[in-house]
């Protein structure tokens, strides 16, 4: 972008453009007076003159390029230099059918309104995301089987649609908590940085998989992987949607538990920390606080770098005034 230091000298091509039109009104004063054009009429249509009507525009044009030289043109370049966070994040969203269960608050205008847990996870998780701007981050989605939704990539735009996809499961029913939490540790120790994390949120028991939670755990401490662990849900009954053998859909009370004891051991064993949720708003402060409890100081650095462009236009300007100047002298003389 070319930016101006002195706009100001942009008001000089006012005058210059009033001096311009009133001179090419007025016209030329003759150099012989003639009783008869008739004498030289045939002189006018040569095209050495036809072309010689053109000069005075040189003339404008150079004093034109003049004054926005004066107006200091410059360009400027910036650029930032961002010293990234170091911390890898791989989230591990549970998508089983106990997910679909509609017991979370919203908290907002509709007074309460209850939203299904899976879709409460979905829009806290893309804030969490969305925050976390120089992190790598990853997306697991379990049920009865670990599936990797999304590599661990600096795209946040591809792991927020990769977890906006999430939905009604495809994967076998149940619940793998611990061979989630395998797939993730596996994926995060392919990446090299300061701080490596998994935030795993579910709803249910570790009732499926070939890995105990335990035993993933302890996979997790070794490879230097921090587990942080939220049960959502309330506890007890809650309304499941189900579909009957005519593909309706209603809603119906289903027994939900969190195995609290589990996911604490977890994140005990890893030095993470477990968490609580029944409500969009404490699953808001829950990953706020994660988010707060594992960043690190980033340094932002700035350049700028002003290159002056004047002489883009003086250069021209001052060619086409001496252009006119000379042709005005040679080519073009006028005679007498």
């Amino acid at each position: 972008m070319i930016h101006f230091e002195h706009p100001a000298a942009f008001l000089l091509l006012l005058p210059l453009a009033l001096i311009a039109f009133w001179l090419a009104r007025k016209g030329r004063p003759g150099a012989v007076a003639y009783s008869s054009t008739d004498l030289v009429r045939s002189v006018a249509r040569t095209r050495r003159t036809r072309w010689g009507r053109f000069l005075p525009a040189l003339r404008w044009v150079g004093a034109g390029l003049l004054i926005v030289a004066l107006a200091r043109p410059n360009s400027e370049r910036h650029s930032s230099q961002v010293q990234a966070s170091g911390v890898d994040v791989m989230l591990a969203v549970d998508v089983s059918g106990s997910m679909q269960a509609r017991d979370m608050a919203s908290g907002g205008p509709a007074g309460g309104a209850l939203m299904s847990r899976i879709d409460a996870a979905k829009e806290v998780v893309s804030r969490f995301v969305q925050d976390r701007t120089n992190d790598r981050i990853g997306l697991v989605a379990f049920a009865g089987e670990p599936f990797l939704a999304s590599p661990m990539t600096l795209d946040h735009d591809w792991v927020l649609q990769s977890l906006d996809r999430l939905g009604a499961t495809q994967l076998r029913d149940g619940t793998a908590i611990g061979s989630a939490i395998a797939m993730g540790v596996r994926r995060l120790d392919a990446q090299e940085a300061k701080s490596k994390i998994l935030v795993l949120l579910t709803d249910g028991q570790n009732n499926a998989g070939k890995i105990q939670p335990a035993a993933a755990a302890e996979a997790a401490r070794a490879l230097g992987v921090k587990v942080y662990t939220i049960g959502i849900g309330s506890t007890g009954e809650a309304l499941v949607p189900i579909t009957d053998e005519k593909g309706r859909q209603e809603l119906v009370n289903a027994r939900v538990d969190v195995d609290e004891g589990a996911l604490k051991q977890v994140a005990d064993a890893t030095g993470g920390k477990f968490y609580r949720a029944t409500d969009t708003d404490s699953l808001r402060h829950v990953y706020a606080e994660i988010d707060r409890l594992e960043k690190t100081t980033r340094t932002l650095k700035s350049f700028s770098e002003k290159t002056e462009r004047f002489s883009w236009f003086a250069i021209p300007g001052l060619f086409a005034l001496i252009g006119e100047m000379g042709l005005s002298a040679t080519r073009f003389r006028r005679v007498p």
